[in-house]
């Protein structure tokens, strides 16, 4: 697919980082002297904000399977030596919070990971993980931001530059969270079979090293175009993975199938039930809600985003557990972990993790539970999610669509028109509550909603809506949609 490009759209664009990492387009902003200048900005802040803590010199480096990602972390990984840091840097590919976990296990300062997780092929990026393991909150990269124009100088002595594997440690501490042995008797008897696209990313061989058996593994090869699409697990890039489970035929009577699904870093999971339905996380959450409580009796709070499902906090309440809302990305769920006691936090893309784990959503381990839940419950996941359906007397449907809009002048004058004069009915129905901590969530009267939420860097409108079926959750869409044109 062609790219048109403005010959000075990319000149001195700003380095900014979002809900996880600075992104860029490859050769264009996204360039090697400027990664390895964020590079050493970054190891910087990291010893700021972490040394006295960690009393280390040390930063992790890894990078994800996309093109030049090697070569982007031998550069960074090279840099931040030469400014007196001592290096890890990653032998191969692996998940970005298995550099997490690495960060956490070796009393480093950080990590600094090259990948663009779930973006498109002509990107790549840098997220940045802290001490403890998970993303540096948003101060963090604000500092990063703040020294960007400071030159950073050489240092007389430059550290020490080692490889490391990162898989070992990342798979111990994983298989020691679940029934490993009951998921491999399960898989051995022919009594679950497991699929798991990892969609040319880092997820690759990952389930098999976890499991020490064989599985079904699509898409394992590196595509640094993806096929053309996104490492992204959404329907739409998923058609061959949805067909072959579909299609597949369990060799022992009653045997179940279960599929997963990893992005491109895999930190963010979706799952396939034995009839080839896809299962996004708004599905998972509350499954590995009342599974982690009822068959590992973890306690602490549940922490979902504004654009998490409604059953969320009511299978909490089942297990009477408090529920905390936090703004749309991961950094905000993992602030909260950092000061809470937490039993999980997921939010509506993908991302899950855990308060007994690292402060970082974890696909991989996410992958395990669902595995463990299937297991010690005997059944399908759709079915496990429709009993707790039943169970909570909530059904419902969701779908989300992004509205590309003029311009960000347009953007402006929608986002000012919520602000003084939000709606009062949605699609024939009353507006009941409005929360606006992240865009505007509006509660209506039978208890579905619909969120507006508009992206800090580009001219797009994010809506969501939850709903009693399908056609309800595409009314209010469709309204939003109206609303907006009529407005823009």
């Amino acid at each position: 697919m062609a790219i048109a490009l403005s010959p000075t759209a990319f000149i001195d664009k700003p380095i900014k980082f979002g809900t996880d990492g600075w992104r860029g387009m490859i050769a264009a902003d996204f360039t090697m002297g400027r990664v390895v200048h964020v590079a050493q900005v970054a190891a910087q802040v990291l010893q700021q904000c972490y040394g006295k803590q960690t009393d280390s010199n040390t930063v992790i480096v890894g990078h994800d399977r996309r093109f030049l990602s090697p070569q982007f972390a031998q550069a960074a990984a090279e840099a931040i030596t030469q400014i007196g840091f001592d290096v890890l840097l990653s032998e191969d590919f692996a998940p970005t919070p298995a550099f997490s976990w690495a960060a956490k296990d070796t009393g480093a300062l950080g990590a600094i990971v090259i990948t663009a997780s779930h973006n498109p092929a002509a990107y790549n990026g840098l997220k940045i993980k802290s001490a403890f393991g998970g993303s540096v909150p948003p101060d963090v990269t604000q500092k990063v931001e703040a020294q960007l124009d400071t030159p950073v100088p050489t240092a007389a002595q430059p550290g020490q530059l080692e490889r490391f594997d990162p898989w070992p440690s990342y798979c111990q501490e994983l298989q020691s969270k679940v029934d490993l042995a009951g998921i491999q008797a399960a898989i051995a008897n022919g009594k679950l079979t497991v699929f798991a696209d990892v969609m040319h990313g880092s997820a690759a061989t990952g389930l098999e090293r976890l499991l020490g058996r064989p599985i079904h593994e699509l898409n394992s090869e590196a595509d640094p175009l993806f096929e053309g699409g996104a490492p992204e697990p959404l329907p739409k890039y998923l058609q061959r993975m949805l067909k072959t489970v579909a299609d597949y035929e369990p060799t022992v009577a009653g045997g179940l199938v279960t599929g997963l699904v990893f992005d491109g870093d895999s930190d963010r999971i979706g799952a396939v039930d034995g009839k080839g339905n896809f299962l996004s996380s708004q599905i998972l959450i509350p499954i590995l809600i009342d599974h982690l409580t009822q068959v590992h009796g973890y306690s602490g709070e549940v922490i979902k985003t504004i654009s998490g499902s409604n059953l969320i906090p009511k299978v909490a309440k089942l297990h009477e557990r408090e529920v905390y809302e936090t703004p749309v990305g991961y950094k905000y769920i993992a602030d909260r972990m950092m000061e809470s006691n937490a039993l999980i936090g997921g939010e509506e893309s993908g991302g899950v993790g855990y308060g007994h784990h690292i402060p970082e959503r974890d696909a991989l381990l996410s992958a395990l539970y669902v595995l463990e839940a299937v297991v010690t419950s005997g059944m399908d996941l759709s079915d496990r999610y429709r009993s707790l359906q039943d169970l909570t007397g909530y059904h419902s449907d969701y779908d989300r669509i992004d509205l590309p809009l003029a311009s960000m002048e347009v953007r402006d004058k929608l986002l000012h028109e919520l602000k003084t004069n939000c709606p009062q009915t949605v699609a024939g129905k009353a507006v009941t509550h409005c929360l606006d901590i992240d865009g505007y969530k509006l509660t209506l009267a039978d208890e579905s909603w619909l969120l507006i939420r508009f992206s800090g860097t580009e001219p797009v409108l994010r809506l969501y809506s939850e709903a009693k079926d399908l056609a309800e959750v595409h009314k209010h869409l469709s309204w939003a949609k109206d609303w907006a044109t009529a407005i823009g």
